[in-house]
């Protein structure tokens, strides 16, 4: 039987739009609508778990408002059958504008919401021991007090159970402070070429991911996009080559890849296994509009 994972982060509402090219600074660009899709980190980790594993496998914990995106979020939860958890009227949900070009490149303009305001009273009704595997995303490590009340309730986990740290596009923006404390045993970071440099002063990819290895002592998972993953190890490093498919856009692929490898490690596969499922996931996603399976 697979383990259980918890997932924390944001449900947002993804405004996307299709741009020709994006304009430099002052300049003038003609958009066209495409849809309202509810997306955000944890929610599409989540879509992958469950899609593979199935819903009883891991549970989302991402705070539902109260305003226009948060309504949007409540009906795509209820209409996917996905428990609302944490319900707080103080805030509606974050919400962003994304811009797809031509290749499938995406670029995000964020308006944060609830899911920037984590509070302790929040985890009252969640049983630490009962998972596994918990995911985190640097978007809700930004804000120091978040980070705070979050690493300080994840401390309390089980012996042995494993947070995945989704280093995000937000990665320079979290304090020294807080990367520290995520840079211990049992912590899976996962990161992008670009992020993983906030995580190690080390020169080259090889040795960044040996660097924050010998702090953690647990895999570091970098994704290098069409070239697949970098993964490092007891083993040493070595690329697990991606899929290659017709892209439609690459929103969620990083989050999808995210819920792949957490699917595998729950199912009990070995890294590289669960890593190839992560690359097999996203390859799925980026083929569709949604940004989660």
């Amino acid at each position: 039987m697979a383990s259980k994972s918890l997932i924390l982060g944001a449900a947002f509402v993804d405004v996307i739009m299709d741009i020709a090219q994006m304009p430099e600074s002052g300049g003038d660009a003609t958009a066209k609508f495409k849809s309202n899709n509810v997306g955000g980190c944890a929610f599409n980790v989540y879509g992958a778990i469950s899609y593979y594993l199935g819903k009883d496998s891991t549970d989302l914990l991402v705070p539902v408002g109260d305003g226009q995106y948060a309504e949007i979020v409540r009906q795509t939860l209820k209409k996917k059958g996905i428990p609302v958890i944490l319900q707080e009227n103080s805030f509606d949900n974050g919400w962003d504008l994304c811009l797809v070009e031509p290749s499938g490149e995406r670029t995000f303009i964020t308006v944060p919401g609830i899911e920037q305001h984590w509070d302790e009273r929040w985890f009252k009704k969640i049983n630490l021991s009962d998972y596994d595997y918990f995911y985190i995303s640097g978007y809700e490590m930004e804000n120091p007090e978040a980070a705070r009340v979050i690493l300080k309730w994840l401390s309390g986990r089980k012996p042995g159970a494993r947070i995945l740290f989704d280093a995000s596009p937000r990665i320079s923006h979290i304090e020294s402070a807080v990367l520290t404390e995520l840079l211990k045993t049992d912590t899976i970071i996962n990161a992008n070429e670009d992020e993983v440099g906030y995580l190690s002063k080390e020169r080259t990819l090889a040795e960044q991911a040996a660097d924050i290895y010998r702090k953690t002592k647990t895999p570091v998972i970098v994704t290098l996009g069409a070239r697949g993953t970098y993964l490092y190890d007891a083993g040493g490093g070595r690329v697990i080559p991606a899929e290659k498919v017709r892209i439609v856009n690459t929103i969620g692929a990083g989050d999808t890849h995210c819920g792949g490898v957490l699917a595998g490690l729950q199912e009990g596969m070995a890294i590289d296994e669960a890593v190839k499922l992560g690359n097999r996931l996203s390859a799925e996603v980026i083929q569709q509009e949604s940004g989660s399976l």
